[in-house]
């Protein structure tokens, strides 16, 4: 007897849900079907269903370490949010922000005549590889799974670049290559984690999946998750954990900040500090923090949370 998986339902339910919402294109996953997967969210979203992560949180996200992010979505059980052995247009500006998604494919004739007749009669212009970049507002990284092909898959160039740091002030993260290194690298504030440069153009790919979840690499990806692009690599942490992990490793920041200061100054050892702290080292970490009250961003609630919490 056959036996079907995980992957069978999902595509199964997906399929239903798109056949029963005609308005809906074949490649976008309708509002309904984003919300169930996401229903762990339970703050604000764009009117497509995917997860509003506020600014507030995307700015806070830009000084953690993806070390310690990574360390505390491990503890939580998301073993499966890193990817990395990227290369990059700028090696040391970070992306941060939420995810639009898109999956390509190989392409096939017949599909992809489909799908660009139906995106045409609905209003789209263009090739479907300009369709998630039409999609982009402030704050977004676009995301793409271009099945890592580098000759003809290049999703992006110069100009395409523009356009997306023009529509989201961010950044890429391809699965893919892009073109035009050069061009690219002359767009103040933009970064590309890709897999390679190449001067070809795209060719034999289609668009398959538009804010969709997908997998780059070994990680999966869901519309809405904060992107969390560093030199180390590409960290997707899931919307409804983005306060839980923002403020831990803010509180790392601060823990690591306050034991060099002590070490330093010869109040403790390495030893005390690389271990668990005592009452009496916890007493003084409250203190120091009350005398940096300007760098602690998260609330007395927030700070309480974690204090009580043993494995820190």
């Amino acid at each position: 007897m056959y036996k079907w998986s995980s992957k069978v339902g999902v595509a199964l339910l997906i399929c239903a849900s798109w056949l029963s919402n005609s308005e809906v294109q074949a490649q976008a996953l309708p509002k309904e079907e984003l919300t169930f997967l996401t229903k762990a969210w339970t703050g604000e979203r764009f009117e497509d269903g995917r997860p509003k992560i506020s600014d507030d949180w995307i700015e806070r996200a830009k000084v953690i370490g993806i070390d310690d992010a990574w360390t505390i979505l491990k503890n939580a059980g998301y073993n499966n949010q890193f990817v990395s052995g990227w290369k990059h247009v700028h090696e040391d500006v970070p992306v941060v922000g939420r995810a639009l998604t898109a999956t390509f494919m190989p392409s096939r004739p017949d599909v992809d005549k489909n799908i660009l007749d139906r995106g045409h009669t609905d209003g789209k212009t263009g090739n479907t590889n300009t369709w998630p970049i039409e999609m982009l507002s402030k704050g977004d990284v676009y995301v793409a799974d271009g099945f890592g092909k580098i000759a003809g898959g290049t999703l992006i160039g110069q100009t395409l670049g523009n356009a997306i740091f023009n529509k989201s002030g961010n950044g890429v993260v391809f699965d893919a290559s892009v073109r035009d290194l050069e061009g690219l690298s002359e767009i103040a504030g933009f970064n590309a984690f890709v897999r390679d440069f190449h001067p070809s153009f795209l060719e034999e790919s289609t668009l398959m999946g538009l804010n969709t979840p997908t997998r780059i690499g070994q990680a999966i990806v869901l519309p809405g998750d904060l992107v969390l692009a560093q030199r180390e690599g590409v960290l997707f942490i899931p919307a409804h954990l983005v306060e839980h992990v923002v403020t831990r490793a803010e509180f790392i920041l601060l823990r690591d900040k306050f034991g060099f200061e002590m070490i330093k100054s010869g109040t403790y050892n390495t030893g005390q500090i690389d271990n668990q702290w005592t009452p009496e080292i916890k007493t003084a970490f409250l203190k120091w923090l009350d005398s940096h009250s300007g760098e602690v961003k998260m609330s007395k609630d927030q700070l309480d949370k974690i204090m009580e919490d043993r494995t820190w």
